[in-house]
């Protein structure tokens, strides 16, 4: 059992698009949409794609919670319906869905699977340039204060239920973006097994 979870706020000219792709990439892979009170018509697009797909699930959050408490929220879901396997990834847009079956097939040797920005050149060669300066600025900094070499801060990735422990996950306390980090050099102190594959990340084109 996969599940595949994806936060939302005002991402309704996005969602039933990616959720095209990602069922032409894995039929049998279940979504899960955390919606944090989006405004745009999010909600009701989620609700009519759930009338269509029994693979959909969703939580609808009052308020913007932060994007580390939406993964939280998702993670617990998915540990309680006991998934094997669990993926997540952004509403944007900016995460290729055809990088789905990499994800799966590293996890039969590895714990944690994560995507890797900078691993490749120009993977980032959409983006303005402040904000591709800014991204590697933060990488740098991020791998030095924590003395690790991954890419640290990115939200598309797989866990393998059956050797990471929930509790092992949630012991990062932050809600917001800097909850990726957190998590992985929390994972990484406790000798999970960790890969990265190298992504392209197109620069957000709608929403």
């Amino acid at each position: 059992m996969k599940l595949l979870i994806i936060p939302t706020l005002n991402e309704r000219k996005n969602i039933t698009t990616l959720f095209k792709k990602i069922k032409k990439i894995d039929q049998k892979i279940n979504i899960l949409f955390i919606d944090d009170n989006s405004t745009d018509g999010t909600r009701e697009e989620i609700l009519y794609l759930k009338k269509k797909n029994k693979s959909i699930d969703y939580i609808f959050r009052p308020k913007k919670l932060g994007i580390g408490s939406a993964h939280k929220d998702g993670l617990k879901f998915a540990y309680k319906k006991k998934y094997k396997l669990i993926l997540t990834m952004d509403a944007d847009g900016t995460h290729d869905p055809k990088y789905i079956k990499n994800l799966i097939k590293y996890s039969t040797n590895f714990d944690l699977i994560s995507t890797n920005r900078f691993e490749k050149k120009n993977s980032l060669r959409e983006w303005p340039i402040q904000r591709r300066f800014l991204t590697k600025v933060r990488f740098y900094l991020i791998n030095i204060l924590l003395n690790m070499n991954y890419d640290s801060s990115g939200a598309y990735r797989c866990y393998n239920t059956k050797n990471i422990k929930l509790k092992d996950i949630l012991n990062a306390k932050n809600n917001g973006y800097s909850f990726f980090w957190e998590s992985l050099y929390l994972l990484n102190k406790k000798k999970y097994s960790i890969k990265e594959i190298p992504i392209y990340l197109p620069y957000r084109k709608v929403g």
